[in-house]
């Protein structure tokens, strides 16, 4: 039997560790480990700004073009988007909501969350500037536009519970997050749960109005990728990691530049880019217990709220999807 065949049988998690170990002790080269890899597919997202620095500097191509590896970008909508494009394997990296990761794991999707991009308060509930509604209570009976499986869609549900309604007592409008802001400007819906930029934009160019807001069940940015690809490619987890700690530092130290490249990419005005980074924490990349217990709060209280099945142990959920070991060989802070 060869190395390579033994290798193969070995459990999957025992490859990843004995891989990244052997990396990091200079065994295996970086170009042997990635030899079969030939693209890394991976996303930006509007929600994502330290995604629009990594893409626009070109240090993640950079550090794959070493072991010929290309990098190609896709950009994801909402945390629904990213999801869906790793379960069908057509990106290989994700930046979602780390609520919105959980949902996806309970509800089949082998996602690992591997890395922190921020810490936003990127959602709240919007209403019209006129509307009557002030409070969470008001919508009993109105429609809300939100995104379903994304940060919004969690906020609004677990604000409903907060308040004594439930999903039963308003008319949830799916729809994608630039829909739903269109919607509101238009008056098809009632309300909105936003996500910024977006609800950055609705605020400064449509006049709409946050109306409930809530940091605390805002949760983590999280950057994921697929367990087979962990699993297979630790070493590439590795250098997107290390690129994206390099942008991560370089958005910190120089803000107006980040605000920059923000108005350039998702051709914001400069004070739509402003609130957005207003709200947005770059203090820490990694990832580990405070992020796992924000999360688990969030699928316990969905659970609670009867969005989430009885029979699932969300805690084991949470622990199965939050994968420290890369940022921690890394030393990431």
């Amino acid at each position: 039997m060869s190395r390579f065949t033994l290798i193969q049988k070995l459990p999957a998690g025992i490859v990843r560790a004995g891989l990244a170990a052997a990396l990091a002790l200079g065994f295996v080269s970086a170009s042997q480990a990635t030899a079969k890899l030939e693209e890394v597919r991976i996303d930006f997202a509007y929600y994502n700004p330290v995604s629009l620095v990594l893409k626009e500097k070109g240090w993640l191509e950079e550090s794959l073009a070493k072991d010929g590896v290309k990098v190609r970008w896709v950009q994801s909508q909402g945390s629904n988007k990213a999801l869906e494009f790793l379960n069908g394997k057509s990106i290989d990296f994700g930046s979602t909501a780390g609520a919105a990761a959980l949902l996806a794991r309970i509800n089949g999707n082998p996602v690992k969350s591997v890395y922190v991009y921020s810490k936003p308060e990127w959602t709240a509930l919007l209403t019209q500037q006129g509307s009557p509604i002030q409070t969470v209570a008001d919508l009993k009976g109105k429609r809300i536009a939100a995104t379903r499986g994304t940060d919004p869609h969690i906020f609004l549900i677990r604000s409903l519970a907060d308040n004594g309604l439930t999903e039963k007592d308003v008319k949830i409008v799916l729809l994608q997050h630039q829909d739903g802001r269109l919607a509101l400007a238009k008056g098809d819906v009632d309300a909105w749960a936003g996500l910024d930029p977006l609800m950055a934009q609705a605020e400064l160019d449509d006049s709409e109005r946050i109306f409930y807001r809530n940091a605390a069940i805002n949760t983590w940015g999280v950057l994921n990728t697929r367990e087979d690809f962990a699993a297979d490619h630790p070493e590439v987890v590795l250098k997107v990691i290390e690129a994206y700690e390099k942008a991560r530092a370089y958005a910190r130290a120089n803000p107006d530049a980040l605000k920059k490249t923000i108005v350039e990419q998702a051709k914001l005005s400069e004070p739509v880019a402003a609130r957005q980074l207003s709200r947005t924490g770059l203090e820490t990349g990694a990832i580990g217990e405070e992020q796992k217990k924000t999360i688990e709060g969030a699928g316990l209280a969905l659970q609670q709220a009867g969005v989430v099945a009885p029979e699932v142990n969300v805690p084991a959920v949470a622990n199965a999807l939050i994968d420290a070991a890369f940022v921690i060989q890394l030393g990431v802070k």
